[in-house]
């Protein structure tokens, strides 16, 4: 094997974790044999509950187009270190859709690859529960509904609101809370201790003992997989 081409590759099977998780298939260039050896080795430990970091082909010396063709078969992803990319392809590397990363500090490019590998699937959204009621009361309410007597235990509930109706079953209704009433007075939101009216209208099946939770759903920041994006990015210091 010639020292320009030092192939690595990760061992099927290392981890029996491994087999369920995305692949994330990198091709790294270093100037120096040992650096090469250490780059390789951080890459590959990296741990990360979606993804494994695979190291597909690792060399020595300037990125060349076959480089970039080994890329193209994995993720997309090429690493160099202490490296530059033979000037001839510059001009051309955005037509191969490859990312290609330019470092000098091992350990910059570890975290960066780390976040990537972290964002390799996209995240589920996130539910948080915004207030909790009970449902103590129930009077029929007008459009073949029902207004539910609610004593506000937690958070709060506000009108606008994602809302659900949860029964001794488990959910029974999905909704947005269009009005509050707190006696005689319209309200917008209600808080722990206060007792509300919270009309339902099209439903009616709702009784005393049930519960009415508020609820947000939110986005996790980077939730977007993440996607190489063609051309050269430097991270260098100095």
């Amino acid at each position: 094997m010639t020292p320009g081409k030092l192939a690595r590759h990760r061992k099927s099977g290392d981890l029996e974790g491994d087999k369920d998780k995305k692949k994330l298939e990198v091709v790294v260039k270093c100037d120096v044999a040992g650096t090469v050896e250490a780059v390789s080795s951080s890459l590959e430990a990296i741990e990360s509950p979606d993804a494994v970091v695979e190291v597909i082909q690792a060399g020595i010396g300037r990125i060349s187009k076959s480089d970039v063709l080994m890329a193209q078969t994995g993720s997309k992803l090429l690493i160099g270190f202490n490296v530059e990319v033979t000037p001839k392809l510059q001009s051309e590397i955005m037509n191969y859709g490859v990312e290609i990363r330019l470092y000098d500090t091992i350990y910059q490019l570890t975290e960066d690859v780390r976040k990537i590998a972290n964002n390799l699937a996209a995240k589920e959204p996130e539910e948080k529960i915004t207030g909790k009621a009970k449902v103590i009361a129930t009077f029929k309410g007008g459009h073949k509904g029902i207004i539910l007597g609610c004593e506000v235990r937690e958070g709060s509930l506000e009108t606008g609101k994602d809302f659900r109706v949860i029964t001794a079953m488990g959910p029974a209704y999905f909704g947005k809370i269009g009005s509050l009433q707190i006696e005689k007075n319209a309200v917008k939101i209600a808080k722990p201790g206060q007792q509300v009216g919270l009309s339902i209208p099209g439903w009616k099946k709702g009784k005393i003992g049930d519960w009415v939770e508020c609820y947000e759903i939110t986005q996790p920041e980077g939730s977007e997989p993440w996607q190489p994006r063609s051309g050269i990015l430097r991270f260098k210091n100095g």
